[in-house]
């Protein structure tokens, strides 16, 4: 099977199995690494902790995107 005609029958899937396969593709792109999402889970617990004890004050999103963009026209 050519490539193209793999994409034409992908293309021709309604869109949540068009989505699925995406889906599968990018993940075997990025394999998940086993720990991480505890990792994560972990990270963000903390943090919400520091949040609900007020040690750690939240910053709005607007304010993060603002200083991302000014570093990123540097």
């Amino acid at each position: 099977m050519r490539l193209q005609d793999l994409i034409d029958e992908a293309s021709a899937l309604p869109v949540d199995e068009r989505a699925l396969v995406v889906e599968s593709l990018l993940k075997s792109l990025n394999p998940i690494e086993a720990g991480i999402d505890e990792k994560w889970a972990e990270i963000a617990q903390i943090r919400l902790e520091e949040l609900e004890s007020g040690s750690l004050e939240p910053v709005p999103g607007d304010d993060v995107f603002r200083k991302i963009r000014s570093r990123l026209q540097k």
